[in-house]
């Protein structure tokens, strides 16, 4: 749980990167952003602890895998990229908690 705090708060820090409004590939980025911020909250609000409904919409996401979002910050390049890797990681410890 502190590992969580402590990148949410690193994540929270940083500007969102200035990615193009009209581009697919960083609506793609901001829709993935939103999810994984609002599951973070959840998580810290609970102590750690997600709902059932909220813990099968990370193991579906978990399944379906990130190739999509990864291949859109990778196209977008590094301010994207390093968003990207910041909310799998918290998408990572979100699984460990709620394993």
């Amino acid at each position: 749980m502190r590992r969580l705090r402590a990148l949410w708060a690193e994540h929270c820090a940083r500007p969102f990167p200035l990615l193009a409004e009209d581009d697919s590939r960083a609506q793609e980025v901001a829709y993935y952003a939103s999810w994984v911020g609002s599951l973070v909250e959840a998580a810290i609000a609970a102590r750690g602890r997600l709902d059932s409904n909220q813990q099968k919409m990370l193991a579906v996401r978990h399944a379906e895998g990130n190739q999509a979002v990864w291949a859109a910050a990778g196209e977008l390049g590094e301010p994207a990229r390093a968003l990207v890797a910041r909310l799998l990681a918290l998408e990572d410890l979100l699984t460990a908690l709620n394993a």
